[in-house]
């Protein structure tokens, strides 16, 4: 429909290679809720990286679960992304 604004989503995961098989949902949000979680993520200096597809997979799933095989690639792609801010920003792992 012309002129429906899409509402935003939104998925945190989080990734220890020592404690993970795969990395892990640990929020997700849509709409007000998803604001918020960005909200969050930025006052508290987390790399945000946006993608919408993937973003409505992960809100297809629950939190806990670990992200399926098939997901593998664009998140690793992700955690290099957040690999190189923090080291460009001289962060410490996440």
């Amino acid at each position: 429909m012309p002129g429906k604004k899409k509402i935003k989503q939104v998925a945190a995961l989080k990734y220890s290679p020592d404690d993970d098989k795969a990395p892990q949902i640990i929020g997700l949000g849509k709409g007000e809720i998803a604001e918020k979680i960005l909200e969050k993520a930025k006052e508290n200096n987390i790399p945000i990286y946006e993608n919408e597809e993937l973003a409505a997979t992960l809100n297809a799933m629950n939190i806990g679960e670990e992200i399926p095989p098939e997901l593998y690639d664009i998140v690793a792609q992700i955690l290099v992304f957040i690999g190189s801010v923090d080291k460009r920003y001289g962060q410490k792992k996440r």
